[in-house]
Formats: structure tokens, C-alpha cells, sequence
């Protein structure tokens, strides 16, 4: 089936979505950080079955120690630190604000292999930086487009930054984690690992702090945020991750990336119906230009 890399690919897009607005919505009742601590606990323990199913055993044990550190180090920069600013922004501005500022990442990581690893960008892939930034700057200037309850007070300020910090933290882990992936490793091995590793560091910092019998207790007397993480850590670290690999097995990757990229596109009939933001013409227009953008940098 020729279309069956794309369909995944499209389906990975789709999951993700649901993704960001479960946790949106379990962060809105217990806090951002709850659901980043909860929500790294559920996804080792899907990964693991997954990794179980695919691959024969829960865990990868031909992983060398130096791939355990640089993998466990973009855990730490990536699902630390940059998803605990990615889930305060789901709070404050909604999934689909966060998720546009999310499609950053391939921007700001071109832009850092430009600085770091010498990596060249081309004429096209420089006009596609621009289209993305263009297009994230429109829906980010058209507060008369976006849904008022969002925009008012500092907190829409604070959340835009905080959602390109952890679009930063998302690309610096990425770039970490190539290191660790590097020479055909497994992808859902390095998954699994830079998931365990971020954890044990984000538990242990949370035992440290005397906040991990709150966490357990705000989770589990609010079983609505309880369900709505299930559901989020289900859909995505789980569903979604095995469509991605799917998608990049059977799609060329640039084509697989490209449509792993729509969440924001998805994400404008579910910001409506479920949050019920108004979304104008602009924020519309300007959601498909970063999408056309992130889409031009990954084929070009």
C-alpha cells in the first residue's frame, strides 16, 4: 500500500493533536507541572510495552553507556525542561497557540546546526525560515482573532515566551539526541531511553522537594485530569510514536515530517469546539504559511 506511509504520518498528526488537548485540559485542573511529572510515568510505562512488543525485550540492552548520556541529556533539556514551559503555555494559551509555536522547532534547530554544527542552509530553505516566522508572527500579533479570555493580561506575553522556550528546549534536546541515535539506533530505543532518564532526574527532583505525595494525591482525587492524562499519554507517547515510525519507515522522511507537522492545522476546528476560541481569517491564514514553511525546510 503506497499511501500507507503518508496515512500514518497523517494519523501520527491527528493523535498529537488530541495529545496537546488532553494535557491542556489535565493542566488547567492540577497544574502544568503534575501533569509533566504524571505524564513522563505513563509514557515510560507505554514505551516500554511497545518497546516489549516490537523489539523483545522492555528495555534496549545493547545501548552503550555514551548513548545512555546523550540520550538522557536531551531527555533532560527536551522533556524537562522544555516540555515544563510547553505545558505551562498549554495552560495559558491553549493547545493550538502552543502547538504553532511548537512548528518553531525545525526553524530554531536549523539555526542552532547553522551556529554549532556548521550545517549550511540553502537560498530555499532561508525563505523557508522566513515563511515559518512570518506565519508564527501573524497568528501571534492577531490577538483580535484569537480568543479574548486568551489574550488579556500579561499572561498571553509570558505564555508566548514560555512556548519558545520550550520550542527551543525541544530542538537543543533534538540535537543531543542525534548524537545519541547516531549509526542507525533505534529510534524507539532512544525514545524509551531519553524518556526514562528525564523520570528518574524530574522524580527525583520532585521527592527532593517534598512534592511527590502531593502530585500523586492532586491526580488522584481529580479522576477527570486522571482519565485526561491516561488518554494523552495513551495517544500520544504510545499510538503516536509507533504511526511515526511507521510513517517514517514506509514515507521518505521529509515527506513523513512534513505531515507530522499539521497538529496546528488540526488543532483549529478542536481549539473551536472544545475551548471554544474564535479563530479568525488571519490566524488561519497564518497557521497554513508556518505549516507551508516547516514543510518547504523539510523537503527542500
Amino acid at each position: 500500500m503506497p499511501f500507507l506511509g503518508p496515512l500514518a504520518a497523517l494519523g501520527t498528526s491527528v493523535l498529537w493533536s488530541f495529545t496537546s488537548t488532553f494535557f491542556s485540559l489535565a493542566g488547567r485542573r492540577v497544574g502544568s507541572m503534575v501533569v509533566n511529572r504524571i505524564r513522563l510515568v505513563l509514557a515510560v510505562i507505554f514505551l516500554m510495552l511497545t518497546h516489549w512488543v516490537l523489539l523483545g525485550a522492555p528495555l534496549p540492552t545493547n545501548a552503550t553507556p555514551e548513548r545512555w548520556f546523550w540520550l538522557g541529556l536531551s531527555g533532560i533539556i527536551g522533556l524537562i525542561i522544555g516540555d515544563a514551559l510547553l505545558f505551562q503555555c498549554f495552560v495559558w494559551l491553549g493547545p493550538r497557540l502552543s502547538m504553532l509555536l511548537m512548528s518553531l522547532v525545525p526553524v530554531i534547530g536549523a539555526a542552532l546546526a547553522w551556529l554549532f554544527l556548521d550545517e549550511t542552509l540553502s537560498a530555499l530553505q532561508m525563505v523557508a525560515v522566513t515563511m515559518t516566522l512570518a506565519g508564527v508572527s501573524s497568528v501571534i500579533l492577531d490577538r483580535a482573532g484569537n480568543n479574548a479570555a486568551i489574550v488579556q493580561g500579561k499572561r498571553y506575553g509570558v505564555g508566548i515566551m514560555l512556548g519558545v522556550g520550550g520550542a527551543v528546549g525541544q530542538a537543543v534536546g533534538l540535537i543531543t539526541a542525534k548524537q545519541g541515535l547516531a549509526h542507525g539506533f533505534s529510534v524507539l530505543s532512544g525514545t524509551l531511553m531519553r524518556m526514562i532518564v528525564a523520570m528518574v532526574v524530574l522524580w527525583l527532583l520532585t521527592i527532593g522537594s517534598r512534592q511527590g505525595q502531593e502530585t500523586v494525591r492532586r491526580v488522584w482525587q481529580d479522576r477527570r485530569a486522571l482519565w485526561q492524562l491516561l488518554a494523552g499519554a495513551f495517544v500520544g507517547p504510545f499510538l503516536g510514536v509507533y504511526l511515526s515510525l511507521v510513517a517514517v519507515q514506509l514515507a521518505p522522511v521529509g515527506i513523513a515530517s512534513t505531515l507530522m507537522s499539521l497538529p496546528p492545522v488540526f488543532l483549529l476546528p478542536i481549539s473551536h469546539f472544545v475551548f471554544g476560541e474564535r479563530i479568525g481569517a488571519r490566524a488561519i491564514a497564518g497557521t497554513l504559511l508556518a505549516i507551508a514553511g516547516v514543510a518547504m525546510l523539510m523537503l527542500v
